[in-house]
C-alpha cells in the first residue's frame, strides 16, 4: 500500500452528502508532535543527541524567522535523507504499534469516534508528514489524510525536501479546498496552535484545544 491508501487525490463527491470533520493530529489527537517522536524512537539516544547538536545553526535560523517549514526540512535532511519509501512506511506502521497507547488522547478519540458513528467524513489535515502520521489514521479509520509530503528520488528515496508547502496555517484551507472544493463546508474542526487558525475559522463548529486528556 502507497504511504497513503486511504488519502491521495480526494474529490468532493466521496464525501457528498456526509459532514466533513477535520482534525488536526499533533497535540490534538496525539499528547504531543508525532514526527519529533518519530525521529527520536528511529535514530535512538546517540544518534538524536549528535543530530540535535548539527541541527544547531537550523535552530538558531528558526529563532530568527519562526519558519517551520525550513527547519522540519533540515530535520529530514539530518535524520531521513536517503531512507528508501518501503523502509520509512514500515518504521512508521512499527513505531505507531508501540506508541498509540501511551500517545493519543481518550478524550479526542471519544469525540472521534463519535463522529464516526454521525456518519461523518473525518479527514486529519496535519503538518507532519502524511507518510509518518499514514498508520495513525489507518488504525483511526480515517475517512481522508492530508499532510506535508515527502519528496523521493527517482530510486524512491527521501530527497531531505518536501514536494509542496509545509501543510499549516492557510496551506490546511487550500489542501482542503483542493480536495474538497472551494465551496465546501466544514461541520467541525480541531485543532491546538496557530496553525490551525485558519482551518477553525472555516468550521461551523471549531475546537480549539478542547482535548486534554492523557492516556
Amino acid at each position: 500500500m502507497s504511504d497513503m491508501g486511504i488519502v491521495q487525490d480526494l474529490r468532493q463527491s466521496e464525501a457528498a452528502g456526509r459532514p466533513i470533520v477535520a482534525f488536526d493530529f499533533d497535540g490534538t489527537l496525539t499528547i504531543r508532535d508525532s514526527f519529533t517522536e518519530f525521529l527520536r524512537w528511529r535514530a535512538g539516544p546517540g544518534a538524536w543527541a549528535l543530530g540535535l547538536v548539527k541541527l544547531a545553526p537550523a535552530v538558531a535560523a528558526y529563532a530568527r524567522d519562526r519558519d517551520r517549514g525550513r527547519i522540519k526540512s533540515a530535520s529530514v535532511k539530518e535524520f531521513l535523507k536517503g531512507v528508501q519509501r518501503q523502509t520509512l512506511e514500515a518504521e512508521a506502521e512499527r513505531f505507531a504499534e508501540e506508541i498509540w497507547p501511551r500517545f493519543m488522547r481518550p478524550d479526542a478519540l471519544k469525540v472521534w469516534n463519535e463522529w464516526g458513528e454521525r456518519g461523518a467524513h473525518r479527514v486529519i489535515v496535519t503538518a507532519s508528514p502524511s507518510t509518518t502520521v499514514a498508520p495513525f489514521a489507518r488504525k483511526l479509520g480515517a475517512e481522508a489524510l492530508l499532510g506535508t509530503e515527502f519528496l523521493f528520488d527517482s530510486q524512491d528515496r527521501i530527497t531531505g525536501d518536501f514536494a509542496g508547502p509545509n501543510c499549516r496555517g492557510e496551506e490546511k484551507v487550500h489542501r482542503l479546498k483542493a480536495a474538497y472544493g472551494d465551496d465546501m463546508t466544514l461541520a467541525a474542526a480541531y485543532g491546538d496552535t496557530s496553525g490551525d487558525t485558519e482551518m477553525l475559522a472555516m468550521a461551523q463548529e471549531p475546537g480549539f484545544r478542547v482535548f486534554r486528556q492523557k492516556p
